[in-house]
């Protein structure tokens, strides 16, 4: 006959110490469950997360960038220790007054072995949405988008081949701008399927109307600088493209009239 299996007890109050009613160490049986839930909740092993992430903070420059210069990458700096679970990513996030960033500066929330700069070489050929809302909103919206990012629901919707890069939020004057970047912008299905995501997940009161938000590329922005090595894949990137549109084109041009 097999052994009863012992009953796994470590941690847990120890409900049956005493039986002594007048004893002024018995807890009501409320008490023993939270007591029990305390201390099986101090032996559970944090949530983690499927990738891990880090979070940098961009400061505003306080002089112009020139064309040589390398100032941006050295205005970003990592905050604290990597994010490596839910739990982590709660700590981060409950202690960031987003309320308290200054203008013009701005925080990401990026997979780890990617940085939140247009020209990084695991960037260069992604793009981003952008969405405008009012500062009062901003911070619900953040933390929304956040989640979203670390619970993979915004890479499951990606086409084959793509990968969810991080999301920032930028303080602008009367707004912050919240963004979603990802690594390949020639992926239409995964542009699309980015904004329908973000959109449902929100509950009405913070959907921005469809003029606060809008999609581009990194190689697309005024201030896009990448390293001449880089530069060849965007421009063989970008021929590849206009071939492909000068094809469609030409098939569309090709179909007969219907018939009257």
């Amino acid at each position: 006959m097999a052994a009863r299996p012992t009953l796994f007890t470590r941690g847990l109050s120890s409900l049956s110490q005493t039986t002594d009613p007048n004893s002024p160490n018995v807890s009501s049986p409320a008490e023993q469950r939270d007591d029990a839930k305390r201390n099986l909740f101090k032996t559970m092993r944090p949530l983690p997360t499927q990738h891990y992430w880090n979070v940098y903070f961009d400061r505003q420059a306080k002089e112009p960038k020139k064309e040589d210069d390398d100032s941006y990458q050295v205005s970003l700096e990592q905050l604290g220790t990597q994010i490596e679970s839910v739990q982590d990513f709660w700590r981060y996030n409950n202690n960031t007054p987003v309320d308290q960033i200054k203008m013009r500066e701005s925080i990401y929330l990026f997979k780890s072995g990617f940085k939140p700069i247009w020209e990084d070489r695991r960037n260069v050929l992604g793009g981003s949405w952008t969405f405008r809302v009012p500062k009062s909103a901003g911070p619900d919206f953040w933390t929304r988008v956040q989640l979203m990012a670390i619970g993979e629901k915004l890479q499951d919707v990606l086409e084959e081949g793509d990968t969810i890069c991080g999301v920032g939020l930028s303080v602008r004057f009367n707004s912050h701008l919240i963004s979603v970047w990802h690594r390949d912008a020639s992926k239409s299905k995964s542009i699309d399927a980015i904004l329908e995501a973000v959109l449902e997940d929100l509950p009405a009161e913070l959907r921005p109307k469809p003029d606060n938000y809008f999609y581009k590329k990194h190689s697309d922005h005024p201030g896009f600088n990448p390293p001449p090595e880089l530069k060849a894949v965007i421009d063989s990137r970008k021929r590849a493209e206009e071939a492909i549109a000068a094809a469609n084109k030409q098939n569309e041009n090709a179909k007969p009239a219907p018939a009257e």
